[in-house]
């Protein structure tokens, strides 16, 4: 009886054994799993968000913004650098240089650092890194393109219109880095009024940067210097005549260009066929002989230049 009951009591003592350790593994395994990950990675760590615009394009005159973005940035420090001239113009949210249109904008609680520059102009084009203070430094490199933005007036400089048509100008601002607020058109100094004549129509595509001025049925009045200017860039301007009578001689005509220059060309030619008629006369019998096909097709030439000017 003796020997029964201590095997019952060797038996209940390793059960307990057992299961203890079994109890304390579970406790083990259960801590470890809810530790946080970080703790077990390298997910702690700085980072860049390269999902952020990194080839930025500004207009002179127009603020200029490079946006950086830091994860788990904890206690570190980021700045701005100007590459060219490795000059640091911010830390954190103080400004490290004299030149004060340089400031680093930056939210709690956020994990994006943005550097503006107040009135951009050319010079300020090149690479700036977004830094931040680990060990060893990481870095990233935003360009930064700074244009003058110039709009056109598409055509001449100059344009003729005859009395009674219509005035058509279509101004661009090709080089503008987003639409424009708005596009103004200026007659001289001063803004066109549309109330002081009928018949003006301005159409503005603010997406392709276009905005179209209509005068209908055009007077000696409405000539004059006309600008178009948009928000974001510069001016263009066009000079307009209107002409009165049938066919002005300061009319321009899309065939004028071709009917100069086939005028220079059979003045070129009457030239030389004058030229050579006059050496060949002059000329010894052998010599008159050896110029006969010269002469024969300057002259041929001539003709058919006089033959196309009277049609």
């Amino acid at each position: 009886m003796r020997i029964i009951w201590g095997f019952i009591k060797l038996y209940l003592y390793n059960l307990f054994l057992f299961m203890n350790i079994n109890a304390n593994d579970i406790i083990n395994i259960n801590s470890e799993t809810t530790q946080p990950t970080w703790q077990n990675t390298n997910y702690g760590l700085p980072y860049f968000d390269n999902m952020t615009k990194r080839d930025i394009t500004a207009t002179v005159g127009q603020s200029a913004k490079l946006h950086c973005v830091v994860r788990n940035l904890g206690d570190r420090a980021v700045s701005w650098i100007r590459k060219r001239d490795l000059h640091i113009l911010t830390v954190g949210i103080l400004t490290y240089t004299n030149d004060q249109r340089y400031q680093s904008l930056h939210a709690d609680s956020s994990d994006e650092w943005t550097l503006r520059i107040t009135s951009p102009q050319p010079r300020d084009s090149g690479i700036y890194e977004c830094q931040v203070s680990t060990e060893p430094k990481i870095s990233l490199a935003f360009r930064l393109t700074v244009i003058v933005s110039r709009a056109e007036i598409l055509g001449n400089s100059e344009v003729f219109i005859k009395s009674g048509n219509d005035i058509n100008l279509t101004c661009v601002a090709y080089d503008a880095p987003g639409p424009p607020s708005f596009i103004y058109w200026y007659k001289g100094p001063s803004v066109i009024n549309y109330s002081q004549r009928g018949g003006i129509s301005v159409l503005t595509e603010r997406q392709t940067k276009t905005s179209k001025l209509v005068i209908s049925r055009a007077m000696s009045s409405d000539s004059g210097n006309y600008t178009c200017l948009p928000s974001n860039s510069d001016p263009a301007s066009v000079m307009v005549h209107v002409i009165n009578g049938e066919h002005p001689a300061a009319m321009q005509h899309g065939n004028s260009s071709s009917n100069s220059i086939h005028s220079l060309y059979c003045n070129r030619n009457s030239n030389f066929l004058t030229f050579h008629l006059s050496k060949w006369l002059l000329s010894s019998p052998t010599k008159m002989f050896s110029s006969i096909p010269t002469l024969l097709l300057v002259t041929v030439s001539t003709v058919m230049c006089i033959n196309f000017s009277m049609r």
